[in-house]
């Protein structure tokens, strides 16, 4: 049928779908070198506890029916394999069934993840991921041209996520309808980038212009994405540019690459597409049937979006098909930082050698850049920026981190950048402090080559040691 496929969107598709394999290798490249320490056997948060009181049907995940960290590992690192071949084009070198069901194992594995992964995978680009990779599965390969409706749908998942974002910002905090957020954006964002001190630095008056093109960006361009060509082409084109600025300024996992890759099916290349036959009967039902399962889906996100109490990052199913997305609702004035230290004194005492732990991408030495990271993402380091913002964050996780550092966990001293001890003489204590952090100033950072200044606000953690365990003095 004519109006079923899209042949001229046939260099779109592709781009996508190797763009998407990209995106799918680092999650599970992230999954595969960080699970031990965070949801592993001991992990902080481990999965088995979990899964002891989470029924399948709440969390739809493969580790229901065995867990291991060994087959847990297989299982990452299968998924490695298959994003690399699907990054290679296997799929377009296997019939239609063959090539669908490769694109679901990936979307199956990385659901199965997602769904014991708790506090550690409760981030918005994970359902985005999953939501996209869903879609993909239908998309076809080199047998037929894509399929219109799926186009249709992922450009409703673009819209959604810049709408949502726009909506999201305007109704959760005043400084973005004043233009002011980007005053204090750059320096209290999660994890800062090499170049997020000079975007801060920028003149104020610039800063508003981000703000306002922001909003365009996000509440007007989004409608043109459903107009015709070129115009829709123009509009994606758009989103790709503010997601790259945006990928300059922070480190915000692969949240703005996969907005890319989903802006990348709406442009259309200029390419002859090839000359294919039809698409079969079953490929038509299939991916007819699961687009009005989508829109009848979409009922939760649409009424969301339109609430005057919208939340952000929300999967309305367990199988995360439609979800609801935003970030920055609301943007923090000031910048905290939990600093983990340890001492190897018996009676830990303020005069006491207190050795800092280095984590690889938060703020901690005033004197060293952030380092770009994106789209690998660092889940402690997130994490720490929001147990910052309140202790409630942490109350899960903190504690077991801390028992890991007096422990000298190899796996756990992996996620950081830096452990002040040697590895047979863990401390005995450790403590958090919480500091106020801010940008140094040109003059600053030309006199000390810093460019952070921190000043101590208060005690976050008091020094604490394992109980119950005896060690050699």
């Amino acid at each position: 049928m004519d109006w079923f496929t899209a042949p001229e969107y046939w260099m779109s598709r592709l781009v996508f779908q190797r763009a998407l394999a990209g995106v799918y290798l680092v999650a599970f490249l992230t999954a595969a070198l960080q699970f031990r320490a965070l949801i592993g056997e001991r992990g902080m948060l481990p999965v088995p506890r979990y899964l002891e009181r989470v029924p399948f049907r709440r969390a739809p995940s493969v580790f229901h029916l065995h867990y291991s960290d060994r087959f847990f590992a297989v299982c990452a690192w299968a998924g490695c394999a298959v994003s690399v071949a699907l990054l290679a084009g296997v799929d377009s070198r296997l019939p239609l069934g063959a090539a669908m069901a490769l694109w679901a194992l990936p979307w199956a594995l990385y659901l199965s993840i997602v769904n014991v992964g708790q506090t550690w995978y409760g981030f918005g680009w994970e359902s985005l991921l999953l939501e996209v990779g869903f879609l993909a599965v239908f998309l076809g390969n080199d047998e037929v041209a894509p399929p219109v409706v799926v186009l249709f749908l992922l450009r409703w998942i673009l819209f959604r996520v810049e709408f949502g974002a726009g909506l999201i910002k305007m109704r959760g905090d005043a400084c973005w309808r004043k233009l002011t957020c980007l005053d204090f954006h750059h320096e209290t964002q999660p994890m800062p980038g090499p170049l997020s001190w000079f975007f801060h630095r920028l003149p104020r008056p610039l800063h508003r212009v981000e703000v306002a093109a922001n909003h365009v960006t996000q509440l007007v361009v989004p409608v043109l994405l459903f107009t015709p060509q070129p115009i829709a082409t123009a509009a994606a084109a758009l989103m790709i540019v503010t997601q790259l600025w945006l990928v300059l300024s922070g480190n915000f996992s692969w949240l703005n690459w996969i907005t890319v890759v989903l802006a990348l099916s709406a442009v259309r290349f200029p390419a002859d597409p090839p000359s294919v036959a039809g698409p079969p009967l079953w490929y038509e039902v299939v991916v007819l049937a699961v687009a009005a399962l989508l829109v009848g889906l979409s009922y939760q996100p649409v009424r969301n979006m339109l609430s005057r109490r919208q939340v952000m990052n929300r999967s309305f199913d367990p199988l995360h098909l439609l979800n609801t997305y935003g970030a920055f609702g609301s943007v923090s004035r000031i910048r905290y930082e939990v600093v983990v230290e340890g001492t190897a004194d018996e009676v830990p005492r303020e005069d006491s050698q207190w050795r800092e732990y280095e984590f690889k991408g938060k703020p901690g030495d005033p004197r060293r850049w952030p380092r770009q990271f994106a789209p690998y993402h660092l889940r402690l380091d997130w994490m720490m920026w929001f147990a910052a913002l309140s202790p409630a964050y942490a109350g899960t996780w903190f504690g077991a981190m801390v028992e890991r550092l007096l422990e000298n966990d190899r796996d756990t001293l992996k996620l950081l950048r830096h452990c002040p001890f040697p590895s047979d003489a863990p401390p005995r204590h450790v403590r958090a402090r919480l500091f106020r952090y801010r940008y140094t100033t040109w003059r600053e950072l030309r006199e000390t080559g810093a460019c952070w200044e921190r000043t101590y606000v208060r005690e976050y953690l008091p020094p604490t040691r394992l109980t119950g365990v005896s060690r050699g003095s």
